[in-house]
């Protein structure tokens, strides 16, 4: 049976025509659901991050034909204000807005406080926190101009718990939750939303490979790896999945959200209601 849509309903179908969105770190892994979620939902998308050209070129021209929306790419380094700038100068110059920003680039460390590297703790500090704030100071004037503005930080469960042997990363996405506050006070009558979603374990190729890694050092099996150590905290002993975080972003996004502004929201199976 076919079923016409009628033209109104088109508009929650796709609540993000028109809109442009940028998305951090988003050539794989949870950027890349969040870019796919946000396209289907109308937006085009600058994409950003690591990988070959040819990945690249190929995960554009799967967006595109997809959802039949425009796909870019940036190679811009998230370590570097100057690259950043000229990202966002040129993402505006190509569409003449900026409506969304996710701001997702992450890297992880794992060592005892005393004994972190100091180099890897600027690297994490860059790109989990001072990343964020080169983006979104920069994207602010956009928004204001077109009095709309979606800021939408991707911390952790980490940004509101601790876990030892994650000084940085867990510092940082404390860091990135109190910018995501301040963002939301300073714009709060300005038509722009600054939130942050906190995921607890997302189901991720990098994931994987911890699992198998943990279970062959461990000499346990893949299930005993997932329900008593990765997902030891999670009371719900599933991984997320990027498309649950794909939808929240849409939402976030979306105007049904315009009145939710400067929340951490965990997403995290109940770890941080411990």
């Amino acid at each position: 049976m076919n079923i016409q849509l009628k033209t109104q309903d088109a508009p929650a179908l796709r609540p993000l025509t028109g809109k442009v969105s940028l998305v951090t770190g988003s050539t794989s892994g949870i950027g890349l659901g969040i870019a796919r979620a946000l396209a289907e939902a109308g937006s085009a998308v600058v994409l950003n991050g690591f990988g070959t050209a040819a990945e690249i070129a190929r995960t554009r021209d799967q967006l595109s034909a997809d959802f039949g929306v425009e796909v870019s790419y940036s190679a811009a380094d998230m370590t570097s204000p100057a690259a950043i700038a000229e990202m966002i100068a040129a993402t505006v110059a190509s569409h003449g807005r900026l409506d969304i920003l996710v701001n997702n680039a992450g890297i992880q460390h794992v060592a005892p406080l005393d004994q972190f590297p100091v180099e890897k703790w600027d690297a994490i500090l860059s790109i989990n926190l001072s990343s964020a704030f080169h983006t979104s100071r920069l994207a602010l004037p956009v928004m204001r101009r077109n009095k709309f503005g979606r800021i939408i930080n991707i911390a952790s469960a980490h940004g509101l718990v601790a876990s030892p042997f994650k000084a940085a990363y867990v510092a940082a996405k404390h860091g990135v939750v109190g910018l995501t506050k301040v963002a939301a006070l300073e714009t709060a009558e300005d038509g722009i939303t600054c939130n942050a979603i906190c995921p607890g374990y997302v189901y991720t190729p990098l994931v994987e490979a911890q699992i198998d890694g943990q279970a062959k050092a461990h000499g346990i099996s893949r299930e005993q790896v997932i329900h008593d150590v990765l997902l030891a905290q999670q009371p719900n002993k599933r991984f997320a999945t990027v498309e649950e975080l794909g939808a929240l972003t849409v939402f976030l996004a979306s105007d049904a959200a315009a009145s939710i502004t400067g929340i951490a929201l965990p997403v995290d199976g109940g770890w941080t209601a411990h």
